[in-house]
């Protein structure tokens, strides 16, 4: 079931069967994502469209959770690692719909995530703005985190710009993990100016962000509006495409917790409790 939104000249598609994520937007007259699976993508899954991540994000090592003297393994879908939650490959429920807005909602299988807890997520279309919200309900004591994952499009010969308003990024390893050393942006890591992309290929977190996140096609100016719970931005710009990706919490956010990390947004909810988030994309 595909869900078609509308609002003057601007449209989304969402679809709910594929991870329950924003498939297209028409914006400005162009479609600004990456609208259909990148087969040749290491992860073809996570290769297209926006998508929600939850209950966590990013990677988490080896995909080990360890949590109230309780350990479990997840499923491994980034080699060792298990990699931007356990919703972005399951079919969703349609809660509910109309022109400009649907709700969605997903209990997230057990064999993904040994806490379970219900996820939800509403996308409302207006002219000129997208409004993202979601919240994990926890059905018992857990962790979680939740971000979004769009893939912005970027043409052949066209060059964008990117404003990601950050002081600080993480030292990463060679697995692309966080080691919980902060560090201060410069250079070409430096985005708070809006620098042209060029050729630089970034897979960075940015922490301590503050909204909005700019993405300037030649013809459009998209502005992702944020707070708190909010944290961290991390921007991804292979070649075609580029991810800017406002999260609640540090990728492996709770092994840095519990290593005595501050700062990294891991949430710690019990059984009732929700975390919730939103964003606002306008153009």
């Amino acid at each position: 079931m595909i869900v078609r939104l509308s609002a003057g000249p601007d449209r989304a598609v969402v679809d709910p069967d594929a991870g329950g994520r924003l498939a297209s937007l028409v914006a400005g007259g162009r479609q600004r994502l990456v609208d259909r699976v990148q087969h040749d993508a290491p992860f073809p899954a996570i290769s297209w469209g926006s998508f929600l991540m939850a209950p966590w994000v990013g990677r988490i090592r080896n995909g080990r959770v360890d949590w109230r003297g309780a350990s479990a393994e997840l499923p491994g879908n980034d080699g060792r690692h298990a990699i931007h939650g356990a919703c972005f490959d399951q079919p969703w429920q349609v809660d509910g719909a109309d022109d400009a807005w649907v709700d969605l909602s997903l209990a997230i299988d057990r064999r993904r995530w040994p806490f379970g807890g219900i996820v939800r997520q509403r996308l409302s279309l207006g002219a000129g703005s997208l409004v993202c919200e979601a919240r994990i309900t926890a059905t018992e004591p857990m962790p979680a985190a939740l971000g979004w994952h769009p893939w912005f499009r970027r043409d052949p010969g066209e060059d964008l710009e990117v404003s990601v308003l950050a002081d600080r990024r993480l030292e990463l390893d060679e697995d692309m993990i966080p080691s919980g050393i902060s560090l201060p942006v410069e250079g070409s890591l430096d985005l708070r100016d809006g620098p042209a992309l060029g050729t630089r290929h970034l897979d960075d977190v940015f922490i301590d962000a503050r909204g909005p996140a700019i993405i300037r096609w030649p013809d459009l100016e998209l502005r992702l509006e944020f707070t708190a719970p909010i944290v961290s931005v991390v921007v991804f710009s292979p070649p075609g495409s580029v991810c800017v990706e406002p999260a609640t919490a540090w990728p492996d956010a709770l092994r840095l917790s519990a290593a005595g990390v501050a700062g990294t947004g891991q949430a710690m909810l019990e059984a009732g409790e929700e975390l919730a988030a939103m964003m606002t994309w306008r153009w």
